[in-house]
């Protein structure tokens, strides 16, 4: 495994973390979503209104490079609705990158930010149906804690698992 390098992503690096998503989403939800609601899905959540957005409102985004390439990203939020759980928002990894070590990279890193920051639960929501995410997390200790179907409009929804990982008290 290369050395991965995370950093601080903020609206200079949007143009970055639209790219990977547009590498990243055909493959990951191509089976699983249709055309219209990937194309939906992508301008709603990564267009820069909707980027810039979010990181007004407190998500923090973190890129990760591979020797100094950026192969995934991932965006998360302390304190998620005055909880003392950090919530991971995003957290995608481009084709080319998967299986060498970026997210768990990734989510070692963001332990280390839950713990720093006096959080007890990692958080996230994944695709029913993406079963190759659903077995990442549970190898690395997130369990099922409830199932959603949650309107985005237009028609459309998102059928998650929402998955927690319980941190040690530190």
């Amino acid at each position: 495994m290369n050395k991965i390098r995370l950093s601080p992503a903020g609206p200079l690096q949007i143009p970055l973390v639209q790219e990977i998503a547009r590498k990243t989403w055909p493959s990951t939800f191509g089976a699983i979503l249709s055309r219209e609601q990937l194309a939906y899905m992508m301008e709603r959540m990564y267009s820069n209104a909707s980027l810039t957005q979010q990181m007004a409102a407190g998500h923090r985004f973190l890129l990760a490079y591979e020797r100094e390439t950026a192969c995934g990203f991932t965006s998360f939020e302390v304190n998620y609705q005055q909880t003392a759980i950090l919530k991971i928002h995003k957290l995608y990894i481009l084709p080319e990158a998967q299986g060498k070590g970026v997210g768990k990279r990734i989510l070692e890193k963001l332990e280390r930010i839950a713990q720093e920051e006096s959080q007890n639960a990692l958080e996230l929501n994944v695709n029913k149906y993406n079963q190759l995410a659903i077995d990442f997390y549970f190898k690395r200790g997130f369990v099922t804690v409830k199932e959603e179907v949650i309107p985005i409009g237009e028609g459309f929804v998102m059928d998650d698992f929402c998955l927690k990982k319980a941190l040690p008290a530190g």
